[in-house]
């Protein structure tokens, strides 16, 4: 099996996706591009490769359990297996004026289609993904959360934290509780596994708002993805370190 570690980056066609597997491919990884769109998908990894990146494109729906399935073939057929997955791919769901999704008036459909991304979505991709990871001798995994997960930051009124999002900042609290399950699960093992905030970054996601570029919201992602052995897990982090839950 290669001595080349490889990497898994979900919705990496643009945005902090795209950097992620940039930043991964400059530190000497091979990186799956995974992505729904083929075009944006072929268009990126034609754009990574030109840049000296050894990557590869991944079909990927993360809600769709074949899909995820075929995505794991592929990934072993390339690779063998897999050190590193970013599961960074993720839905904001149907907002009103001023970016808000408002509790009183939310349609449940949205909740349950943004859940089926930002947490079920993870959860498939990650399972899926374990076979592969086992056979790493440093199997990490990252979840890109956001700040506006953090119930302590929420619930403060002194911290500016955005408009409300009654769909998508609770989707991130659970992805973060998940996280924390599976850090439990592994704990003791080579296993290393935790969430990573972006910040706000301009992006087509944020409406193209936010003082971050997408190589600086990529940059925590990256730096979990490449933890050494024994850093930590089971924790949730921004530039300046640990955010609080």
């Amino acid at each position: 099996m290669s001595e080349t570690k490889t990497a898994l980056v979900t919705g990496a066609n643009k945005g902090i996706g795209y950097e992620i597997a940039a930043g991964l491919g400059a530190l000497g990884y091979r990186v799956g591009v995974g992505a729904r769109d083929e075009a944006r998908r072929e268009s990126a990894v034609e754009k990574l490769c030109a840049a000296g990146v050894d990557a590869f494109g991944v079909p990927l729906d993360v809600t769709s359990g074949q899909s995820v399935t075929e995505a794991a073939e592929l990934v072993e057929r390339r690779a063998g297996r897999l050190d590193a997955l970013v599961n960074n791919a993720g839905i904001s769901g149907e907002t009103g004026p001023g970016w808000v999704q408002d509790p009183t008036t939310l349609d449940l459909d949205v909740v349950r289609t943004v859940v089926e991304t930002n947490v079920i979505g993870v959860i498939r991709v990650t399972n899926a993904m374990l076979p592969l990871l086992r056979r790493s001798t440093s199997p990490r995994i990252v979840n890109v959360s956001s700040a506006v997960a953090s119930l302590t930051r929420q619930a403060d009124p002194g911290i500016e934290i955005g408009p409300v999002m009654a769909a998508y900042s609770p989707s991130k609290s659970f992805l973060n509780a998940v996280t924390v399950q599976y850090a439990r699960h592994f704990a003791g093992t080579n296993v290393l596994i935790n969430a990573a905030c972006p910040g706000l970054v301009a992006t087509d996601f944020t409406g193209f708002h936010g003082p971050r570029t997408p190589e600086q919201g990529a940059a925590t992602a990256i730096r979990l993805a490449t933890l050494p052995d024994g850093g930590p897990t089971g924790s949730f982090f921004e530039d300046d370190g640990v955010i609080p839950w």
